[in-house]
């Protein structure tokens, strides 16, 4: 029986996904073994790349389906999740993401499931916390340009924030960015 494991490991969430790598290739060598209807089979996993690009997300499901699994675990990273969710539908290949919080990984994908929470469920705890724990009233929410987790999360923060009654100061950074000292200074002069 083959696993697929569709993980970056390579490109800007490779740390994330070599992670979850090691993680199910721990667990495989714990116990590999399965008995169904009293035939026992081994279980290997067949590690596809999908580089943290939406664009080789595609190739790195295919690479899976032409496997022949039966199932594939991952991605870290929502955006490749979503990007592969057709190719596993029409192979029939269940997927399951472990780490993926993006509501449209699962949403609207009859193939693609979870066992990690939303960001809409993340950013509300975030905002209870800030608000209801920590007294604070203002916030200051600092996101990466097209990066979808970061701005998905600051999204679900701030709807939660404001309808606690809080105000929140939200701004974007350019990908590569090395300096935050401005936007420090921004968040402290907006009271957050």
């Amino acid at each position: 029986i083959i696993i697929g494991v569709f993980e970056p490991t390579s490109g800007d969430n490779a740390a994330g996904g070599k992670q979850e790598v090691i993680g199910a290739q721990y667990a495989n060598s714990l116990d590999n073994k399965v008995t169904i209807a009293g035939e026992e089979y081994t279980v290997e996993l067949y590690v596809s790349d999908n580089g943290s690009v939406d664009e080789q997300a595609v190739t790195a499901a295919s690479n899976i389906v032409n496997q022949h699994a039966l199932i594939s675990l991952g991605s870290y990273g929502s955006g490749v999740s979503i990007a592969a969710a057709d190719t596993f539908a029409a192979a029939g290949i269940p997927a399951i993401g472990v780490s993926c919080t993006n509501a449209s990984v699962t949403e609207g994908h009859d193939f693609y499931f979870r066992t990690c929470f939303l960001d809409p469920f993340q950013g509300t705890v975030l905002a209870n916390y800030a608000y209801n724990e920590l007294g604070y009233r203002t916030a200051y929410t600092l996101a990466e340009n097209g990066n979808d987790y970061d701005e998905g999360l600051a999204h679900y923060f701030t709807e939660a924030f404001t309808k606690l009654g809080g105000k929140v100061e939200n701004a974007n950074f350019p990908e590569n960015t090395s300096d935050f000292n401005s936007y420090i200074t921004n968040a402290v002069n907006a009271g957050a």
